[in-house]
């Protein structure tokens, strides 16, 4: 069955399930490619929906690169694993907290299991780990210090 796809609004994309008509909206340089790739996530094999995901995550609209990034962490949601392909994605984007990508290597890091990731997001997870435990205790510790200063203050 053929939907109406309406590519200006995105009406309906998120239910895309043809990779063809996906890569036929590229040829004409459709607008919301990115929403259509998180239905390709959400409707297609892994191995399909990759390619078109990982083009999309290079398009020259940066909404739709976020709704390509989006598309990433679906795959790694539902699949519990993603190509080479997207984890190089993940990789050229960035996994800092500035990182358009920045959900979707979180997900990753939450649905893909730590002995399946390429070693530079093993390091990454660690890091991150690492990180936030630290955050944790400088906030708990300032929390801290912050009523002992008001306890002081009162007597």
């Amino acid at each position: 069955m053929t939907r109406p796809w309406d590519w200006v609004t995105g009406e309906s994309l998120l239910a895309l399930d043809d990779p063809a008509e996906w890569d036929a909206a590229f040829a004409r340089g459709e607008r919301s490619l990115g929403t259509a790739a998180i239905g390709l996530a959400f409707n297609c094999p892994l191995e399909e929906a990759s390619p078109r995901i990982a083009r999309a995550t290079r398009l020259p609209d940066i909404a739709q690169r976020g709704f390509a990034s989006t598309a990433v962490g679906t795959a790694a949601r539902l699949n519990g694993a993603l190509t080479p392909e997207l984890y190089e994605v993940l990789r050229a984007a960035g996994p800092g907290r500035k990182s358009i990508a920045v959900n979707a290597v979180n997900d990753t890091l939450t649905f893909v299991p730590f002995r399946d990731l390429p070693p530079w997001l093993k390091r990454w997870a660690v890091y991150v780990t690492v990180r936030d435990k630290l955050e944790g205790w400088w906030l708990r510790g300032e929390d801290a210090a912050r009523r002992v200063w008001q306890v002081v203050r009162r007597g």
